[in-house]
């Protein structure tokens, strides 16, 4: 189910698979994020906030396949989905390597609801049959 992603392989679904272990863990899909380390560091002391670069907190090589196949969902697919629209929106903004790491944040949220659920990937907004 989780190899319906585009650019989610069979190295990739097992390798998240493995690092998550048990989906009923993270009391919200959005906290896997910062469990791979995918989330930006923050300085914050008084008036001073900063952002920096990712944490790169968590599983490794899970972090490295989600960044793969985010590569491969902005740069190899040809069928457009709203995940890749949203991905090549930042791209345009913030540059290509800061919207790999953001399309690969979303998609671990995505892996793990889809796991929850045991819903299929959606490529668009079209309406869903009750």
């Amino acid at each position: 189910r989780l190899m319906t992603v585009p650019g989610v392989g069979p190295v990739t679904a097992l390798t998240f698979c493995s690092a998550v272990d048990d989906p009923a863990r993270f009391s919200r899909s959005r906290a896997i994020g910062a469990h791979f380390g995918l989330t930006p560091r923050r300085y914050q002391s008084g008036e001073t906030d900063r952002v920096g670069h990712i944490s790169k907190q968590g599983d490794g090589l899970a972090r490295q396949a989600l960044y793969e196949a985010a590569n491969v969902l902005l740069t190899r697919t040809s069928r457009w989905s709203s995940l890749k629209a949203w991905g090549m929106a930042i791209a345009k903004r913030s540059g290509m390597r800061r919207a790999k790491v953001a399309v690969a944040r979303k998609l671990a949220v995505v892996l793990l609801g889809m796991w929850r659920d045991g819903t299929e990937f959606r490529w668009g907004k079209e309406a869903v049959v009750a």
